[in-house]
């Protein structure tokens, strides 16, 4: 198990997990819907995760998601890098009843996010634009290029927790292990 903590005068985050886990969890973020979020991500990602962040949750969520994403991000990358003999590429979709949402991943260690999920407002008291904040921090501190696109969807709920089971899906897919596959790059290296 990989374990990183960080703290600021805004939050205090420490995060332990292993990638190539069974998808246990236990996660305290002090924000509800994310943590249900995290959860679903660890299940069907197959990451064991641990995570503890004590955050200025008193004056919104903003700070604790975000700085969760950067935490998490670092944590991915000191357990992936340096790539090898895994998929590196891969693309899931996921759905919950009425929405449907996919997502495209790559392994490289050049961040990128393209997000497009057509979502306004809160579900329950969770501002649903940090959902962007949050997969942003995970993929410029993870290494990961990711698309993330809603095919459709009416249930912000049920959109967001698509969103994070499709990266689960598509993450466990591009670090599958695959012998016949050294360094996954024209390059030698990621």
């Amino acid at each position: 198990m990989k374990e990183i903590a960080r703290k600021t005068k805004e939050t205090d985050i420490k995060v332990k997990l292993d990638v190539y886990g069974t998808g246990k969890s236990k996660i305290d973020t002090g924000v509800g819907f994310f943590d249900h979020m995290l959860e679903a991500f660890a299940k069907h990602s197959l990451v064991d995760l641990e995570i503890s962040c004590k955050g200025d949750t008193h004056i919104d969520f903003h700070h604790s998601v975000e700085d969760t994403g950067i935490v998490i991000g670092k944590t991915l990358n000191k357990d992936i890098f340096p790539v090898s003999g895994i998929e590196r590429f891969a693309n899931a979709r996921a759905i919950l009843d009425e929405a449907m949402v996919e997502c495209v991943i790559d392994v490289s260690n050049r961040p990128f996010l393209h997000f497009e999920l057509d979502i306004e407002g809160k579900v329950g008291d969770f501002d649903v634009e940090l959902v962007e904040e949050f997969f942003r921090a995970i993929c410029f501190n993870a290494g990961f290029s990711m698309h993330l696109t809603m095919i459709r969807g009416k249930n912000k709920h049920h959109i967001i927790e698509s969103a994070f089971k499709a990266l689960a899906l598509a993450f466990r897919q591009a670090i599958s292990k695959n012998d016949r596959i050294s360094t996954p790059s024209t390059k030698g290296v990621l």
